[in-house]
């Protein structure tokens, strides 16, 4: 599906593609670990930013973090409190291995320090935009 948004958009094609798409939650999540820890260990980033609430996103933050990679988490502290849904369980998880949190809400700051995250480490977008 991405391949008409670099088409119509003009954008230049990503250096890496999982093509993970089509399986369970586990067999993808334990493939994206994967292949992410392969691009991690080549590219030895300073960080890995990661937003949203996906698959990738969940096997970013697992793999940075077991790498000694600081995470860094867009969207952080959204919560539907539904943890029958597999994005509540990717926020939650990805939050928690993320070092430095952006929320765009202070509900969502709010949701994070109830969930035991210290203050130092989530920083607001609302309270940036004024």
């Amino acid at each position: 599906m991405s391949e008409i948004f670099f088409d119509q958009l003009n954008i230049p094609r990503p250096a890496y593609r999982l093509e993970s798409g089509g399986k369970s939650h586990a067999t993808m999540t334990a493939y994206q670990l994967c292949e992410i820890e392969n691009i991690l260990l080549k590219e030895s980033p300073d960080y890995v930013l990661l937003y949203g609430d996906t698959n990738s996103t969940l096997s970013g933050a697992l793999t940075a973090s077991k790498l000694n990679i600081p995470v860094i988490h867009i969207e952080a502290g959204l919560r539907s409190q539904n943890r029958k849904m597999p994005e509540e369980i990717n926020r939650i998880l990805t939050d928690h291995a993320s070092d430095i949190l952006f929320t765009p809400t202070d509900l969502g700051a709010e949701n994070l320090i109830n969930e035991g995250i210290t203050n130092n480490k989530i920083f607001t977008f609302c309270n940036y935009l004024i």
